[in-house]
């Protein structure tokens, strides 16, 4: 029963303005929190050259100590195995250049230890401070 009847009825409508709000809101929010990178680099020519350089040679000693404890300054053999005569052998051998020598150390596996460090040793009494050991890879 319709007690109204000179009363129309309303039509339900949905309100969009708190929901454009809604969307607005979480909008901004994603726009503030999104992190944009932006990657810069710089774009260079490097200048070329047509001269040749020649490789500059290292000043090396090389020093081998065999299995028996037998020390070797660049193939010539010590003749005491002393600590005092290798870092004699070494100074007569890196002689006075400009640059310092790097001593490169090659020890047979089977050399003991004591004997590597004498030629350690030995580098530090002749003021040689640059010390490379040489190994091989496995087979």
């Amino acid at each position: 029963m319709n007690f109204q009847r000179g009363r129309n009825r309303e039509e339900p409508e949905i309100n969009l303005i708190p929901m454009i709000d809604v969307l607005l809101v979480i909008l901004i929010f994603l726009m503030i929190t999104t992190t944009y990178s932006k990657f810069s680099g710089l774009e260079i020519n490097l200048p070329t050259a047509d001269t040749q350089t020649t490789p500059e040679q290292p000043n090396e000693v090389n020093v081998v100590v065999t299995a028996q404890g037998d020390v070797l300054v660049n193939k010539s053999p010590v003749g005491s195995r002393g600590v005092d005569a290798i870092a004699a052998a070494l100074k007569r051998v890196a002689g006075s250049g400009p640059k310092e020598p790097v001593v490169i150390i090659n020890a047979d596996a089977k050399a003991t230890h004591q004997s590597v460090i004498d030629v350690m040793q030995a580098a530090q009494q002749a003021g040689l401070t640059h010390i490379s050991f040489a190994t091989q890879q496995k087979q």
